[in-house]
């Protein structure tokens, strides 16, 4: 990737281990080593599971002739043999709870049922926090452009902040741009989020968003999961394979801004295999930031423009809808003046002062006001927009 970095110190998680009535620390050891194993992928492992009726340690200790036997080829043996010379097992899950990352396996209940369902999903995910009923059954993942417009920010803070209020879990890939501004936004509203990313979680990546990440933890409102062991750093070979668990945790994804090429469409692609909704926000056509956005609904994504549009495509109705409450009404003339000319369109501050002929004082108090109580936002420099 080329930049540094940020290694992981050790978050406040909240247990070490998820309990599993299924298998001893000892099995879960091999399982854990056997993510390690570059070549062993799903299939394969699936393959090993078969043959040694479910007995890990076997697998992992048998010898060359019994694993071509049952259909491993031979270059993928050697390679296997020749990986877990260096692995030591019992070493792997020392680490894991020193780090105090649980350990989730395709035999623990607590295995999201959605990832579940999909192809190749991974035998192990590693997580720091504790995922909850509602993370498992009601997540939506959402990602866009890591450079993103005033409208792109807009966008993404309203469809999380309203998606929290109906109780739904946010489901992102902690990168920066729309990414950081999902997770940021579920934390503030006192929702949840999940952030998967592409490396082991002894590092955070990128590592400007090391405080985010511990702040999803240490807060009890969110979790770090990966499928990536500790020690693997974030390739971009990884990536895909991430988007691919973001989509699987999810029962759909919504696009809020994203240009032509960016990975937030891969992110799109893999829910689409997978059998999953992808919503999008429609962006102007004269803006390159969410040209991906339209050709997605150009290819059959579903446009959105509220988060009811969502939950209702969804057949969501065992959480609340938004709150649809309207906010307090102007209290004064300036107010009056100031809100009757904005919109969800950014104006600058210096047009608010010219057209509503009040002094720059004024206009820059009851902006300060009109903030505070939730009816205007502040998205650029100088740049304010109305809440409701």
């Amino acid at each position: 990737m080329g930049k540094k970095q940020r290694r992981m110190e050790v978050f406040d998680a909240r247990a070490r281990y998820y309990p599993s009535a299924k298998l001893t620390l000892e099995e879960l050891s091999y399982w854990i080593a056997f993510s390690r194993v570059m070549g062993i992928g799903p299939v394969r492992f699936q393959l090993l599971l078969d043959h040694f009726q479910e007995d890990v340690a076997s697998a992992w200790h048998a010898p060359s002739y019994e694993l071509t036997r049952i259909g491993l080829d031979q270059r993928t043996v050697d390679s296997f043999i020749s990986q877990r010379a260096n692995i030591d097992p019992a070493h792997e899950l020392k680490r894991l709870d020193r780090l105090r990352i649980q350990v989730i396996t395709w035999k623990d209940a607590c295995y999201p049922p959605l990832l579940r369902k999909i192809d190749y999903a991974p035998p192990v995910l590693y997580a720091c926090g504790q995922l909850t009923e509602d993370d498992l059954h009601y997540s939506i993942g959402i990602v866009g452009t890591r450079k993103m417009s005033s409208y792109g920010r807009q966008v993404t803070e309203h469809f999380t902040k309203e998606l929290v209020k109906g109780k739904i879990t946010i489901v992102s890939g902690l990168a920066l741009g729309v990414d950081t501004v999902a997770h940021n936004t579920a934390l503030d509203n006192g929702g949840r989020t999940i952030a998967v990313l592409a490396c082991g979680l002894d590092t955070i990546y990128p590592p400007s968003n090391y405080h985010l990440a511990k702040h999803i933890v240490d807060s009890g409102q969110g979790v770090l999961l990966s499928s990536f062991p500790l020690g693997i750093k974030p390739e971009a070979g990884n990536f895909p394979a991430r988007n691919h668990i973001i989509s699987g945790l999810s029962l759909g994804i919504l696009v809020t801004e994203a240009p032509p090429k960016s990975g937030a469409l891969i992110t799109a692609n893999s829910a689409l295999v997978q059998g999953r909704e992808v919503y999008a926000v429609p962006s102007s056509i004269f803006s390159n930031s969410g040209a991906g956005v339209n050709k997605l609904i150009r290819d059959g994504a579903h446009p959105v423009t509220e988060v009811s549009d969502i939950l209702e495509h969804l057949n969501i109705h065992t959480v609340p809808l938004p709150d649809t409450s309207v906010l307090r009404e102007p209290e004064n003339e300036e107010e009056r003046l100031v809100l009757a000319l904005l919109s969800r369109e950014p104006r600058h501050i210096d047009d608010l002062i010219r057209d509503t002929e009040l002094a720059p004082n004024i206009v820059t108090s009851t902006l300060t006001i009109l903030e505070l109580d939730g009816l205007v936002k502040q998205v650029g420099s100088m740049q304010y927009v109305r809440c409701t």
